[in-house]
């Protein structure tokens, strides 16, 4: 017996696209750059910074420094500031801004976090250690999902329009998305760690989606946490970033990353599967008869379709596959 609806696609990406990275705020080695001194403008602290993170080995040296300026001086980008403000000098406090945010920045701290925000699908979101960190990679993940019920209208959007699970949702960054570009969808995002679920909920409030969403914390590792789900009805897909770095690639992740982010985002056990079983699990108990949109890891399709061979009971099957940007 098959279901045409209960479909698996895939969105491949590499564990070490995941930039950004526990909650360590400080080495005990780091001592403070010494201040600037003088009137510098915005082009020379750049130029300044760049050449202090080249020396340190700070991956991307430039843009961490037009990021952090542009900041202080009130810019999204380092290019959009108007010619004059990128020449005229700055004040003591702007320089201190720039000289604490760079130190930050000295201890391989993401500059999002640093930021303390991040753009993501053209929405300005709020971003917090150790929550995970969106990459450019899973903004196509969710122009796969909108590209698809919007293909398939008749299956995706009933009275409601079409509702959707998230598992992981970490800063919100693929619901919100997903609440933008698809008006009338309704949206149940599901985290196990506090810390994302208060976050998704202030950026699901800055953004007034609130009303369209609904946060819970839920471990879907636990037997039965799909009976949590069952008041909101049948969903008609669920989508994923899920936790699928293999355990033995974790110790060979940047400083931005292992220093900094949550490894229970990253980590997916020794083949990267454990979380990903446990969606592909749960599914059949909640979906009405569409489909699992996932971000994985290049190894896992061939892995996936060989556990759902092994699990015929669930009629899942992988359908699509593929590949980020970056051809992984």
């Amino acid at each position: 017996m098959t279901f045409w609806g209960r479909m698996l696609w895939t969105l491949l990406s590499s564990p070490w696209g995941r930039r950004g990275g526990t909650q360590g705020w400080a080495f005990s080695s780091w001592q403070p750059h010494p201040p600037l001194a003088g009137l510098l403008s915005a082009t020379e602290l750049v130029n300044h910074w760049t050449e202090v993170f080249e020396k340190k080995d700070i991956p991307e040296a430039r843009e961490s420094s037009e990021y952090i300026v542009a900041h202080v001086l009130g810019a999204k980008t380092f290019q959009s500031l108007r010619p004059e403000l990128r020449t005229q000098p700055l004040n003591p406090q702007q320089l201190q801004c720039i000289q604490e945010l760079c130190s930050h920045r000295l201890q391989r701290m993401p500059v999002q976090y640093i930021l303390g925000e991040w753009d993501f699908q053209g929405l300005t979101l709020k971003m917090a250690p150790p929550v995970f960190i969106p990459r450019p990679e899973t903004e196509e993940l969710v122009e796969w999902v909108v590209e698809e019920v919007a293909q398939r209208p008749h299956v995706m959007r009933g009275q409601d329009g079409p509702r959707i699970l998230e598992v992981g949702c970490g800063s919100g960054a693929i619901s919100l998305s997903l609440l933008t570009q698809l008006p009338e969808s309704q949206i149940i995002a599901v985290d196990k760690e506090e810390a994302a679920i208060t976050l998704t909920c202030e950026n699901a409030q800055r953004l007034r989606l609130q009303d369209r969403i609904r946060v819970i914390p839920l471990d879907v590792t636990l037997e039965g946490s799909w009976a949590h789900l069952l008041p909101w009805g049948p969903m008609d897909l669920i989508v994923s970033n899920p936790p699928y770095v293999f355990h033995e690639d974790m110790e060979q992740l940047v400083p931005e990353i292992s220093s900094y982010e949550d490894p229970v985002a990253l980590n997916g056990g020794e083949d990267g599967m454990n979380i990903i079983a446990h969606i592909l699990t749960l599914a059949p108990q909640l979906l009405k008869d569409y489909g699992i949109f996932l971000e994985v890891d290049p190894r896992h399709p061939e892995l996936v379709n060989r556990w759902l061979q092994r699990h015929p009971d669930l009629y899942l099957n992988l359908m699509a596959v593929r590949r980020d940007f970056c051809g992984k």
